[in-house]
């Protein structure tokens, strides 16, 4: 440059500027802190203008040392100015940041040397230039030169004292780069980010709050950095964030934050999640139903945490559980209403805010009455709860439950809507290998089959008249119990569950029923299921599963109370039940012999027995009288055993009991039969062979005397002509298989 281009700088400071001794730059520094001052004392701010110019080209030759030169010129210049800087900020602030990014680390330092001098003269005139300077620095504080590091610190903490002592700060403006900056990978840069959030919300002026959603996930994802001091720095800012939430009197914006938490709630660091679940945990006990939008997806996040069984995620854990027990007594019967319209919505929530106290009113108050038109969206609920229902662990699966059952209770009418999407999943279900789960499958199938809501979303929705016939030739049917159409959807499902799944059948059948019975009827499950098997058509599963059903009735604890009503047949729902199950009884033999000693019917037992001979006596018909004979010697039949002491009162038992005895090979039962009878007073005996008269059982019920048991009777005989058909076509069918394949080899 010639001299004229120069001035007002000298040929001699414009050589000394550029010089690559610092000393010398120094010197020409304090020249060109002299030549503005008398500028300014002369009022020649043209000359002023024209020497920032001169300078800002310095700033950018492309000789390393003009730039350093033109930079402590321009600090120089500042210096000059004094409190006038301010008019000039433009001109003294963007060269130097342009100089942030310059490829000569020296450079670099310098512009961080500059940039402080300039700050610290122009204190907050610098405030509309932050977000270049912030730019700038985030960078600088990732740099690998320790000087440039060092130099861009001490800028830094310079300018976070002007924010902090600043009330004109634009947060709004500054947002939308801390949002970009937030991302960064560097740790450096993590640093000084969160560094910052921790500054501006420390100041009163600046409410961090209202902008903290922009901003969360950032923090989330650098509270995952592998740095301690990083993670921990992190921690405290978002701890102050959820303090300041809990003060918070309004202004926090709950939705636009909770999805993020949804997020990071699935995290694999342990920290992320556990914070994040925290997190969710306070908002539901501050804003309480307005959180009912994201029950689902919450859901979704949680119950798998549930699982965790290792000490590191104990903490997880726990939090998760708390979460999830916050959000069940979020749901309410009032949830189970009908959802209201947009108008309807609008003039709710008005009546509620003019119903609030002007100025006393809590933020609690304030979230109760915003969220009075908030209910539970079942369907998104119910969807994440079917893909939760067959997630890889029990306790995800047990929770899942328990939210179904929930349901049923809190908001049946609109959860039966969707009853069909679920049900038979919930059948699916009872294969499943945990007890603990099969037992609250049990629970919701009970809960649904019992539930008033089942009739109105059913097509059935009448329930049949109890029946007027007083002779029991034919049964009522389940609906007259109480129970709603899904009872029977239960009974027909369980039964084709056990014909597609032998296994289950032989593994849980027992268990299954005897929980049902529990919780809903003993005699609905035992007479739905009887009129369902009298008619299968699979005549041998038909016979397995009433063996599996007279096991139950006959040894489970909590089939006691249908036990002893079927012992007495003193009522005339007892003697429907009894014709109804004897129906169904008689696809087994034995196991309808079991039923007349329950029901004391020892005559038709003894008609029985007489048919007996012509039946074909199988392997499995001798093991079915084998488990009969242990039966006899159980606690459940010790009256039948005191009976034969009374021997002319009931001859036919004794009578059948020896039919038993001689169809029996002399095996343990044999010997154990034998043994029972022989304990018979041969008095006893003699008077039974007597044909004088004798008190009959049948007068002391009455009922039974209405009994048609030579209907009944037929119908064994019938159902057993079609076991002999069934065998018969099984042999032919296995017979016309040979013939086939032999022909094939041939």
């Amino acid at each position: 440059m010639v001299d004229k281009e120069c001035a007002p700088l000298t040929a001699s400071c414009v050589r000394a500027l550029v010089d690559k001794l610092y000393e010398k730059r120094k010197g020409a520094a304090l020249e060109i802190e002299r030549i503005v001052k008398e500028l300014i004392s002369a009022n020649q701010f043209d000359q002023v203008k024209k020497l920032l110019k001169v300078l800002e080209e310095f700033a950018s030759s492309q000789n390393p040392n003009t730039r350093k030169g033109g930079l402590i010129g321009l600090a120089a210049v500042a210096i000059g100015l004094g409190k006038d800087s301010s008019s000039y900020i433009a001109s003294l602030v963007r060269p130097v940041v342009l100089c942030f990014h310059d490829g000569d680390s020296r450079v670099q330092y310098y512009a961080c040397e500059a940039l402080y001098n300039i700050v610290k003269v122009a204190r907050g005139a610098i405030l509309p230039h932050f977000n270049e300077v912030f730019d700038g620095l985030s960078k600088l504080t990732a740099h690998p030169d320790q000087n440039v590091k060092n130099g861009a610190e001490l800028l830094d903490r310079l300018i976070k004292d002007i924010v902090t002592e600043s009330s004109s700060f634009d947060l709004v403006a500054f947002i939308p780069l801390l949002r970009e900056r937030i991302y960064t990978r560097n740790p450096f840069a993590r640093q000084f980010v969160v560094s910052w959030i921790e500054v501006l919300d420390a100041v009163p002026d600046i409410n961090m709050l209202v902008l903290l959603p922009e901003i969360l996930d950032g923090l989330f994802q650098i509270l995952g950095d592998t740095s301690n001091e990083i993670r921990k720095m992190c921690q405290n800012v978002l701890a102050e964030f959820l303090d300041g939430i809990r003060r918070a009197k309004q202004g926090v914006n709950y939705t636009g934050m909770t999805n993020i938490l949804i997020i990071h709630s699935q995290n694999s660091d342990d920290l992320i999640q556990y914070t994040a679940i925290l997190w969710l945990r306070e908002f539901i006990n501050l804003a309480g139903r307005s959180m009912l939008p994201h029950v689902a997806g919450i859901l979704s996040a949680v119950l798998p945490c549930l699982s965790y069984s290792d000490e590191s995620r104990k903490k997880v854990r726990e939090a998760a559980e708390g979460l999830n027990l916050a959000l069940r007594k979020l749901v309410e019967t009032q949830d189970d209403q009908p959802t209201p319209t947009v108008e309807q919505a609008s003039l709710q929530y008005q009546i509620a805010q003019h119903d609030l106290p002007s100025s006393s009113s809590s933020q609690s108050d304030t979230t109760k009455s915003g969220s009075a038109v908030i209910q539970l969206e079942i369907p998104s609920v119910i969807k994440v709860l079917q893909r939760l229902l067959v997630h890889d662990t029990i306790q995800t699966r047990v929770a899942a439950l328990k939210w179904f059952n929930l349901l049923l209770v809190k908001t049946p009418n609109k959860t039966f809507r969707h009853i069909d999407e679920f049900f038979e999943l919930l059948m699916t279900t009872l294969a499943d290998p945990s007890d603990d789960v099969v037992l609250l499958d049990l629970e919701v199938l009970s809960q649904i089959s019992s539930n008033p809501a089942g009739f109105s979303q059913s097509d059935t929705n009448s329930v049949p008249p109890p029946s007027a016939e007083k002779s029991y030739g034919s049964d009522r049917s389940a609906g007259e119990l109480k129970l709603n159409p899904f009872f029977t959807r239960l009974m027909n499902g369980l039964i084709e569950w056990f014909k597609k799944d032998k296994q289950l059948l032989e593994d849980r059948g027992a268990f299954i029923i005897r929980q049902l019975s529990i919780y809903l009827s003993a005699e609905a499950i035992f007479r739905s299921l009887a009129e369902i098997l009298t008619d299968e058509s699979d005549i041998t599963m038909a016979s397995t599963m009433v063996q599996c059903l007279n096991t139950i009735l006959l040894t489970s604890t909590e089939i006691y109370e249908l036990r002893s009503q079927l012992k007495e047949l003193n009522t005339e729902e007892s003697c429907s039940l009894f014709c109804c199950l004897y129906k169904c009884w008689c696809h087994s033999p034995i196991s309808l012999m079991s039923l007349c000693y329950l029901t004391q019917n020892y005559a038709h037992a003894y008609r029985l027995m007489q048919i007996f001979g012509e039946l074909e006596v199988t392997v499995d018909f001798l093991k079915e009288i084998d488990k009969l004979v242990q039966l006899i010697e159980s606690p459940i039949f010790a009256y039948l055993r005191l009976q034969l002491l009374e021997a002319n009162d009931n001859p036919e038992l004794i009578k059948s009991l020896y039919g038993l005895l001689m169809i029996l090979p002399q095996s343990e039962a044999f010997k154990l039969l034998r043994y029972r009878l022989e304990c018979i007073p041969h008095i006893n005996l003699s008077l039974a062979s007597d044909n004088g008269p004798r008190k009959k059982r049948g007068e002391e019920r009455p009922l039974v005397k209405r009994i048609k048991f030579d209907k009944l009777l037929q119908h064994f005989l019938c159902v057993q002509a079609q076991h002999r058909e069934y065998k018969r076509k099984q042999v032919a069918y296995k017979i016309s298989a040979v013939k086939n394949l032999e022909a094939k080899k041939t």
